[in-house]
């Protein structure tokens, strides 16, 4: 009866359901009962328990006749289930025999052997019966059938692997078929090179697929999409029966070495069976094989490509500085009425600008794709433009700095908050060395938002000192003594004539204004000399130069007598 029903589980049907995961077999270890009473209380109670099953399944079997779709899926799943609870009171009978049930429970593991068999041989001429229809279903039927074989194929492993314990329990039970033994262990070979050979096939599919989806046009996308998806699953099918297989080969004594070096590549998973000594010197052995092949065919290449590029980029460089040169001496003439800022500004970005166009060739020549590295820019260059405003603010206003030119290189000036001397200028700060020899960075939004006071401009300049005398001096004596001091100083100009004048009585002086015309880089030279020396000849002529003073006048009334 128990081989009627198990045929009738391999029908195409049973690919159609989602077999559970199988009970794992329990050790084979044999325990020692309590007492013979309970140890032949046991071995019967399992035997009643397998006739029970077997009842169930023939009256599963017979329902599942006249059911269709999904009940009759159902229906074949338990009757699965009921087939795995045979095995595991079988798998407990083993443990707890006796002499006398010990030939016919070896009767029984035979039996599962011989239905086994013809199940393994019912499920190959299955398997490839269905994947011929899946080479040959249309599209929209594939993933289906697809289904349906995987199923099938986990079905047979789980066979196999139940046949191998059935193996196992002849051999505790002393009955060992060795021969047979044998044919499964070459089998599960032939079935581990096979698996093995799939993946690395159905690997390279799927990865070309997913190459072609990605530059497939909108009317071949949704084919090339669908056959990537049955590749992905076809690889996960693989994988997944690799390890099955694998995981039996181990309990074999089977070396897995390189079926687990492929899974490990395939999944990237870590398992105990990596800790394996020759497993890990698989791994390195490949990796090293491959880089050393990979070395091998793609170095000439490589190294070609790198000196196209280098040589590209020594020529461009070599463009650059011929570029900076003929900028350089475009710009130069004295006719031509451009400050120094704009000049450098058009020597750096002309060799820049053509630097970057060198640099762009050399790396679409090593076969780099330039439309992305150009569109991520734009896309970036929006994303910058928000997050850097200040930034560009300042870029902004760099520019009308080079354009209205209010100041040069080397000029002494007053903006942003600071004053000193400009020694550089880039689109976005201006550095300025301070008198005293500090250098700071203002941003050029700063200096273009506020005033700027150019000292050094213009080529002569007005030197503006006030001098006071005391109210009781020669207004006269002064006047020709300050003019005296002017014209002796070798670097006060004659034209402009100079300025002295009396300017306003004060509360403590007679204050004369002093203006002598000076070139723009004799101005401090100027000013310090003519302090000096007005201190010096004032002392000399007798004239005082008064300090903040206030007189003071009591004036005193008589007491006035208090009445009584």
């Amino acid at each position: 009866m128990r081989w009627i029903i198990l045929l009738s589980l391999l029908f195409p049907t049973l690919a159609m359901a989602e077999p559970s995961t199988p009970v794992a077999n329990p050790p084979l270890v044999i325990n020692a009962p309590a007492s013979i009473s309970e140890q032949q209380h046991t071995i019967d109670r399992g035997f009643e328990q397998i006739k029970l099953l077997e009842q169930e399944m023939a009256m599963l079997s017979q329902e599942s006749r006249s059911k269709t779709g999904s009940a009759k899926n159902i229906i074949d799943m338990q009757m699965l289930n009921k087939n795995e609870e045979i095995r595991a009171e079988l798998a407990v009978l083993i443990k707890q025999r006796t002499p006398a049930a010990t030939e016919k429970i070896i009767s029984d593991v035979k039996l599962q052997v011989k239905y086994l068999t013809q199940a393994d041989d019912f499920l190959i001429t299955s398997i490839a019966k269905k994947q011929q229809e899946l080479d040959t279903a249309e599209p929209e039927q594939k993933l289906l059938l697809q289904k349906n074989l995987h199923e099938s194929i986990r079905f047979y492993h789980t066979i196999l692997s139940e046949q191998w314990t059935n193996y196992q329990w002849l051999k505790l039970l002393g009955v060992a078929d060795d021969k047979q033994e044998a044919k499964l262990i070459r089998a599960i070979e032939h079935r581990l090179d096979f698996l093995s050979a799939t993946l690395r096939f159905d690997r390279q599919q799927e990865d070309t697929l997913a190459k072609q989806s990605q530059s497939a046009s909108e009317g071949e996308k949704s084919a090339v999409q669908l056959q990537y998806l049955l590749a992905q699953r076809q690889v996960s099918s693989d994988i997944a029966g690799l390890q099955q297989l694998v995981n039996l080969a181990n309990k074999m004594q089977i070396d897995t070495t390189e079926y687990t070096r492929q899974l490990f590549e395939a999944t990237g998973k870590l398992t105990n069976e990596l800790l394996n000594t020759k497993v890990i010197f698989s791994i390195l052995s490949d990796g090293i094989s491959s880089a050393k092949d990979w070395i091998i065919q793609n170095t000439p290449q490589a190294l070609f490509k790198l000196a196209i590029f280098l040589l590209i980029v020594f020529i461009f460089k070599l463009l650059k500085n011929f570029t900076r040169r003929i900028i350089s001496r475009a710009v130069s003439p004295p006719t031509l009425r451009m400050s120094q800022l704009m000049k450098d500004f058009f020597i750096s970005m002309s060799g820049n600008v053509v630097f970057a166009v060198g640099l762009l060739i050399a790396l679409s020549q090593v076969g780099l794709d330039l439309t992305p590295i150009l569109t991520g820019f734009g896309v970036a260059g929006v994303i910058v433009g928000f997050a850097l405003q200040d930034t560009l603010s300042n870029f902004a206003s760099g520019m009308m700095l080079l354009i209205y030119r209010p100041f040069d290189v080397d000029d002494f000036v007053e903006a942003g908050g600071t004053s000193g001397k400009v020694s550089h200028m880039s689109l976005v700060s201006t550095t300025i060395k301070t008198f005293d020899n500090q250098i700071l960075i203002v941003p050029n939004s700063k200096i273009w938002g506020d005033i700027i006071k150019n000292i050094t401009h213009e080529k002569v300049r007005r030197v503006d000192m006030v001098f006071g005398i005391g109210y009781s001096d020669d207004v006269e004596k002064t006047e020709a003594v300050l003019k005296d001091i002017l014209a002796q100083h070798p670097m006060v100009l004659r034209a402009p004539e100079a300025m002295i004048k009396l300017h306003v009585l004060n509360t403590s002086s007679v204050d004369f204004i002093v203006r002598p015309w000076v070139k723009t880089e004799d101005y401090w030279d100027v000013y310090w000399d003519i302090t000096r020396e007005v201190k010096m000849r004032f002392d000399r002529e007798g004239i005082s130069i008064p300090f903040p003073q206030q007189d003071v006048h009591i004036i005193s009334t008589p007491s006035q007598p208090i009445n009584p």
